[in-house]
């Protein structure tokens, strides 16, 4: 039965300085910080093909900075950027917006916090984990066809999403306090796959001497 990893790197700090809820929104690039992090992220995935990991697959949100993420792993590893819609950001109605705290003051935006299990301001959790499910499965049988058995798979996306996969695949309940979660800049979680089916999840943090002081909003 083929074994595989499927490694969900987190993109860098983004360039924010008012503080936007970006979202999906384009044209959010790295921020000087971003791009060493992602630099940083590309040295340990080079580091562990010198110990002897076959990574043979790699693909990235098509939003910028998760692009800008991505590619120095790819020069790092000689590897195509394959862009996969499924790695998105989540959706979420607030988004283009600053001052988050503030604005939900406001009683207009009320409505759209009736239910935070779901949650009803956005992309329902479980749909959110679902497409990043099945961007893993495809990476990890692309990467074994590509790399043989034990071949792993890099994926470039966001905070939440890579966060509710990581819940759903612990069988966690999904719905959860944002500042809980173990998703930061430039992170990497690992899922080890055997056969398809989850073995195990790992957590990594590449470039933990950058995150002090780096932005980090909503919708990153």
């Amino acid at each position: 039965m083929p074994k595989s990893t499927v490694h969900l790197l987190r993109h860098g700090e983004v360039f924010n300085p008012e503080g936007v809820l970006y979202g999906r929104l384009p044209g959010f690039h790295l921020s000087a910080l971003g791009h060493e992090m992602a630099e940083r992220a590309a040295s340990w995935f080079q580091e562990r093909e010198h110990d002897g990991a076959r990574i043979s697959y790699l693909a990235a949100s098509p939003l910028t900075r998760a692009q800008e993420t991505a590619k120095p792993t790819s020069d790092a590893l000689e590897l195509p950027i394959d862009t996969d819609e499924r790695l998105l950001e989540a959706q979420n109605r607030f988004e283009g917006m600053a001052g988050i705290k503030r604005q939900l003051r406001n009683p207009r935006y009320w409505p759209l916090l009736v239910n935070p299990m779901k949650p009803s301001w956005g992309e329902p959790y479980l749909a959110q984990a679902a497409r990043i499910m099945e961007a893993v499965g495809d990476a990890a049988r692309k990467a074994v066809e590509n790399g043989g058995d034990g071949a792993e798979a890099v994926l470039v996306s966001h905070q939440l999403p890579i966060w509710v996969t990581r819940l759903a695949a612990e069988k966690k309940r999904l719905w959860h306090d944002p500042r809980q979660r173990e998703c930061t800049l430039a992170s990497i979680t690992s899922l080890e796959l055997d056969d398809g089916q989850l073995a195990g999840v790992r957590y990594t943090e590449p470039c933990p001497d950058l995150l002090p002081g780096a932005a980090n909003v909503p919708g990153a």
